[in-house]
């Protein structure tokens, strides 16, 4: 009976957080199969490692936070395969992406999580902080300077 459980819960979190988490990975990696590979990778850590949370919040929190460095690490080792135009070129190519959408996901990493987590999933600063482990006032600055990259990135398009 614990395994049905088990199943239950897990169905319920891949039904209420994977739309969430698959848009927050694309924002850090170069393609849709690459988003989707994170995503999975997120659900099999949270079965293997069977975190207990305190509430929804908490579990969220973690969600986020686990795909945010996994797409980060994926990122990462990626970059001696890939060259940084190679992947921008790749994102425009992506049915899915807007001008600005691209644009957010060139920023550096920083800038581009706490901007897709306000604009694009509406949490608040604080809300970010929390689930960052970051200061308030940090995730203000990561706003504040994103927006301004993304105002020149969005001129240069624009010239």
């Amino acid at each position: 009976m614990a395994d049905r459980r088990t199943e239950q819960e897990l169905c319920r979190v891949v039904e209420a957080y994977s739309a969430t988490l698959l848009r927050v990975a694309m924002t850090r990696v170069p393609s849709p199969a690459d988003a989707e590979d994170v995503v999975q990778d997120v659900f099999l850590r949270l079965v293997i490692h069977a975190p207990r949370f305190r509430d929804g919040e908490h579990e969220k929190a973690w969600l986020l936070r686990t795909t945010l460095n996994r797409a980060s690490d994926l990122r990462r080792s990626r970059r001696d395969d890939a060259t940084l135009e190679e992947a921008a070129q790749a994102a425009e190519e992506a049915p899915d992406y807007t001008p600005l959408l691209s644009a957010v996901r060139s920023l550096p990493e920083a800038y581009s999580a706490v901007i897709h987590l306000y604009y694009y999933e509406g949490y608040s600063i604080k809300e970010i902080a929390r689930l960052l482990a970051l200061p308030v006032p940090t995730v203000g600055t990561r706003l504040a300077r994103g927006r301004e990259r993304l105002r020149s990135i969005l001129k240069e398009e624009e010239a």
